[in-house]
């Protein structure tokens, strides 16, 4: 089973790496590399079982297949600028050739000569490995040089944990684990080529984290069922190695399967979406159909809206008397009011276009705090900043979060009427995913009940008289956008507290 195990993994992420269709020379390198690895272990396989004649000749050319592709491999992930020559890729297809001549003549039949195959792949492969060091030892600190040197790192690391396998050789009672520790260094190997946006450690751990659970999850699947309808079930090591090979087959054969109902159902393109990304789809596509409608529905009500006001300010000039001027006024303020409405519907609409770049959250804060002083409402409250030295800069648009800032210290400002004390602060917070910074706005005023605090994000929802309840739904959707969170504290006579969150830059 554990030499089923990695035949099966490197089957599959050959696989998965061809019918992508997009695959570059190094994926296409990593996949033939892989496809040689699946052949010799297929052959070691099916050599227990069958015919043990024919599959230990396969197994040969499966086992001296894997240097050269190897090698090819290991140039196409230095960019062909380590120590590797080109003329090593020749050198090594004439040794496996060689090798796979003696392999079938009556010299291939001696037991050494198995053993002087394996040492010949390992040499390769230790030869690739030091010159891989050798290229990561000269790179410049960059995520290139991250990536690659969490592959030196585990490169060792499967070897030691391969090496369990002696033990069993040398009469301990353990389960040989080559195959599945194998297989997780090529599916490590697959995450660095083909996620070049992955570049800390933790990025790949919890890719892994993610397959591992599922697989303990589908292990305890295997026995559930076992359990409730009396069946024996093989070796735990059995069962979790199956289960591994489910979970990391899934994507591959949806992509497979996916390709061929393409061709026979083409006007079936969601048959494969879950009920979770099918929503997430509608509302994706309701935010686009919201984008395109919001300007036409502007301009078409900005147009009568125009000439409402122009004829009512024609008319204020010829007004007769002051009641006359009185109602005037009211239609010119209305159209005034609905022209407002309609803005902040088209920024509510509208997908962000802002120019994004690193900046001093605490600079951005400052502005905010000398646009809400200049306010005659502010008159009567006092304005704390209590703003953190050593903040990192934070990749954002200036004027949305300057904007966002606004939006919350204006309803800070009309919930104390009477007067108070508006707090802004910064703060560093660090997290497992890398350092972020924090803004926290709280105020003195009358608070927030619960059942508000709950739609105060949703747009069109206002407890004010002549309000329009977009200031808050806007301000949610340009922090979602720029990846960060906020959310609302409030307690009702004693005021409230806005939590805003953003990833500080470089972070990924």
């Amino acid at each position: 089973m554990d030499t089923f195990t990695l035949a099966a993994t490197s089957f599959t992420i050959a696989l998965s790496l061809f019918i992508t269709g997009k695959t570059d020379r190094l994926q296409r390198a990593f996949a033939v590399l892989c496809l040689a690895v699946f052949l010799h272990q297929t052959a070691v396989f099916f050599r227990e079982l069958f015919a043990p004649d024919f599959w230990t000749a396969v197994a040969t050319v499966g086992l001296f297949a894997i240097a050269p592709p190897a090698v090819l491999f290991f140039r196409q992930l230095t960019r062909h600028t380590s120590s590797l020559p080109r003329a090593s890729l020749a050198v090594t297809a004439a040794l496996s050739a060689a090798g796979l001549v003696i392999g079938f003549s009556p010299l291939g039949s001696e037991p050494r000569f198995g053993w002087a195959g394996s040492a010949y792949t390992g040499a390769v492969l230790a030869v690739c490995y030091w010159a891989l060091f050798r290229h990561v030892r000269r790179l410049e600190p960059s995520t290139e040089k991250k990536r690659l040197g969490y592959l030196l790192i585990a490169c060792p690391a499967a070897a030691v944990l391969c090496s369990v396998d002696l033990l069993g050789l040398a009469g301990w009672s353990l389960p040989p684990v080559a195959g599945l520790v194998l297989g997780a260094l090529l599916y490590f190997t697959l995450l660095v080529i083909a996620y070049p946006q992955l570049s800390e450690l933790h990025d790949f751990l919890a890719r892994a984290l993610v397959i591992f659970v599922c697989t303990l999850i589908g292990a305890f699947l295997f026995y559930l069922v076992a359990y409730l309808f009396n069946i024996i079930l093989p070796s735990f090591t059995t069962v979790i190695m199956t289960s591994f090979l489910i979970v990391i087959s899934v994507t591959p054969v949806k992509m497979i399967l996916k390709k061929i109902f393409s061709l026979l159902y083409p006007d079936s393109k969601d048959v494969f979406t879950s009920l979770y990304e099918f929503d997430e789809k509608l509302e994706r596509e309701k935010a686009l159909l919201l984008a395109e409608m919001a300007p036409v529905f502007a301009h078409e009500i900005r147009n009568p809206l125009g000439s409402i006001k122009g004829a009512a300010q024609y008319l204020q000039s010829e007004a007769a008397t002051e009641e006359q001027t009185q109602l005037l006024n009211v239609i010119i303020e209305e159209v005034n009011r609905l022209n407002a409405v309609v803005s902040q519907f088209l920024n509510y609409a509208r997908p962000g276009s802002g120019k994004v770049v690193a900046q001093d959250i605490n600079a951005i804060v400052a502005r905010a705090i000398a646009v809400i002083s200049a306010d005659r409402l502010a008159d009567r409250l006092t304005i704390r900043r209590e703003l953190h030295d050593a903040l990192p800069r934070v990749p954002v648009d200036e004027q949305q979060i300057l904007q966002v800032l606004i939006n919350i210290a204006l309803n800070a400002v009309e919930a104390m009427p009477d007067g108070g004390t508006l707090t802004f602060r910064t703060s560093r917070i660090d997290t497992a995913a890398g350092p972020a910074v924090g803004i926290a706005i709280r105020d003195t005023g009358r608070g927030i009940g619960p059942e508000e605090l709950k739609n105060i994000f949703k747009p069109f929802y206002t407890t004010k008289e002549r309000g329009v309840g977009l200031g808050l739904a806007i301000s949610q959707r340009i922090i979602r956008e720029h990846g960060g969170a906020i959310r609302a504290k409030s307690v009702p006579g004693q005021g409230s507290v806005f939590f805003i969150r953003l990833a500080a830059a470089g972070r990924n």
